[in-house]
């Protein structure tokens, strides 16, 4: 049997290099995306789609999770909170989703347990981050410890984080060595149309590209 890696997905960029890793790692790819109430819910849905067929997923689960609107606390699913647009700061932002990733993975664990996955694979990046706890490494780590403490004793589950410690500009550089389509993928935090190109995940896909010195083939607005 081909070995299997659960790779949650959302839609951007980074997620979609890392399935496409593991692809070429031999993996036979299970794609799981979350609606989460998140201001581009309908672009980041038809992006995963798009993309997973371009990936060739052997199988895709798509859950909805709204209630993260009800914990609110995050501009990205409390409409109420503007997106800010002025650049990064330092410090954990207010799209921050209050422990997105650990929710994701403990729904991934589950998933990967059911279908005989050996891997999970999440596209976070700790160095080129927007500041978001639930993106370092050594929360990975500890979660991986935790899923295979609260799965069956034959369940070996490894969380793969490849591109943790990358910076954005060899993101973009690693995923045209892949032919990863990133005009399929989508980033921006508050439009479904043209990407704003002022939002903090914009500003930073909008640097990497910079830095790679390739242009970014999505359109912005900006």
């Amino acid at each position: 049997m081909k070995k299997k890696a659960l790779c949650i997905m959302s839609g951007g960029m980074d997620s979609t290099l890392v399935a496409y890793m593991m692809r070429a790692q031999g993996y036979e790819i299970i794609a799981l995306h979350f609606n989460y109430g998140q201001r581009t819910v309908d672009k980041e849905l038809e992006a995963f789609r798009n993309i997973t067929d371009a990936l060739g997923a052997q199988e895709r689960y798509e859950i909805d999770l709204d209630f993260f609107k009800t914990i609110g606390a995050s501009a990205l699913t409390d409409h109420t909170i503007d997106v800010p647009v002025d650049g990064v700061e330092p410090g954990v932002p207010i799209t921050y989703v209050p422990f997105r990733n650990g929710i994701f993975l403990s729904i991934a664990t589950a998933i990967a347990e059911k279908e005989g996955c050996e891997a999970i694979a999440i596209g976070v990046v700790e160095e080129d981050s927007s500041g978001y706890p639930d993106c370092r490494e050594s929360f990975i780590g500890a979660f991986q410890n935790a899923a295979n403490l609260g799965t069956k004793e034959s369940t070996r589950i490894r969380i793969e984080m490849p591109l943790v410690h990358l910076q954005k500009s060899h993101i973009v550089q690693e995923a045209y060595k892949l032919n990863v389509p990133l005009e399929l993928t989508w980033s921006c935090y508050q439009s479904e149309v043209n990407a704003c190109g002022v939002c903090d995940s914009c500003r930073l896909r909008l640097r990497g590209f910079e830095l790679a010195e390739i242009t970014d083939p999505i359109v912005y607005d900006i």
